[in-house]
């Protein structure tokens, strides 16, 4: 059992994993730059912004501190954004231990390296990879903080390190964890079904109806393990909690700040405006950029992801979008899938 754990940052998912933490039993120090948050996190156990309405645990101590955090904590967990990652992790660097293990919750890139938030870990922290876990699948802040069932997997290249972090988070009343070694295929899943919830929601938002969503989704996962094969995940990870599962809830429910985004600019909402309505980091946006710039180089076919990246950042209209992706050349399902195992089989 762990005693103390550091968790950065105070958002909705870092506050909501350190309810479980707290209901665990474990120590949590809460970190966050805002010194009015976390006096109300201490005094009142709330984080209105984030999580209105919602009582916190008493055990939850926030802290402006990285140095009070860290201190005699065995594990760290960060839920930064992904354009703030590698700052956070620099500023935890002065107090990293050997002993601890961090896991992270991040989905996304780092948009000027495309790197994945494990390997911008592993470059701030100077640490191995088998110290680093990463905790995905589908849930939602809002619903683990209420204690609604949720279930989701946490992967590392070391099973001691997946297996330590279940331990953590593990509890038998309402959050169960699974393992998996394949953290690229984890790490990919999570940070890609962003960038197809923004197409869900701007197909909600534009009335094209439960089919055309229905067909995003299947197509969507397609083209994240397209992506991800090519960059050296296993195929059955999109399949498992961290794709399909995680796309599933992400594409269809009004908790997904990335649906909420793509409903407002198929509602012809301009992006910039949109961002400033939700007043979140919407990571889908971010995400489109770094997945259009690897398929790319990569040189994979990426239909949603190109005309996302039209409609986000070549001021692209969102209804021509679709008529691009619906008017492609004709494709036979089952020999785009045994393509794919046969480029799998070829690595």
């Amino acid at each position: 059992m762990f005693g103390k754990v550091a968790v950065f940052v105070a958002g909705s998912w870092g506050t909501a994993l350190s309810q479980v933490l707290a209901h665990n039993g474990h120590e949590v120090y809460l970190w966050t730059r805002n010194a009015e948050q976390a006096n109300e996190i201490n005094e009142h156990h709330t984080n209105e912004k984030y999580l209105p309405e919602m009582h916190l645990h008493p055990a939850i101590v926030a802290t402006t501190s990285i140095e009070v955090a860290m201190k005699d904590a065995s594990a760290c967990v960060i839920v930064a954004p992904s354009g703030g990652m590698r700052s956070v992790t620099s500023q935890m660097k002065p107090f990293w231990k050997d002993n601890m293990i961090v896991v992270h919750a991040t989905k996304g890139f780092e948009t000027e390296t495309l790197k994945r938030m494990s390997e911008v870990i592993e470059d701030e922290l100077q640490c191995g990879a088998d110290r680093i876990a990463v905790l995905s699948g589908p849930s939602h802040a809002e619903e683990v903080v209420r204690q609604c069932p949720t279930t989701v997997v946490i992967a590392s290249t070391s099973l001691d390190a997946a297996e330590r972090a279940q331990d953590l988070f593990m509890n038998e009343s309402y959050f169960r964890v699974y393992t998996n070694q394949d953290i690229v295929g984890v790490e990919l899943a999570g940070a890609l079904k962003n960038i197809i919830a923004l197409g869900a929601g701007l197909s909600d938002g534009l009335s094209f109806g439960d089919n055309a969503k229905a067909a995003l989704i299947t197509r969507g996962l397609a083209e994240i393990a397209r992506l991800g094969v090519d960059m050296g995940a296993n195929p059955l990870t999109f399949a498992g909690l961290a794709g399909v599962g995680d796309l599933v809830v992400t594409c269809t429910s009004q908790h997904s700040r990335n649906w909420r985004a793509g409903s407002m600019i198929g509602q012809g909402v301009p992006v910039n405006e949109v961002l400033s309505r939700m007043g979140m980091v919407v990571e889908g946006i971010r995400t489109t950029k770094a997945a259009y710039e690897l398929a790319e180089r990569r040189q994979i076919q990426m239909p949603i992801v190109e005309q996302l990246h039209r409609v986000l950042f070549e001021n692209g209209d969102a209804k021509t979008a679709v008529e691009h992706l619906m008017g492609r050349v004709r494709k036979n399902e089952l020999e785009e899938v045994q393509k794919m195992s046969m480029d799998l089989i070829d690595k």
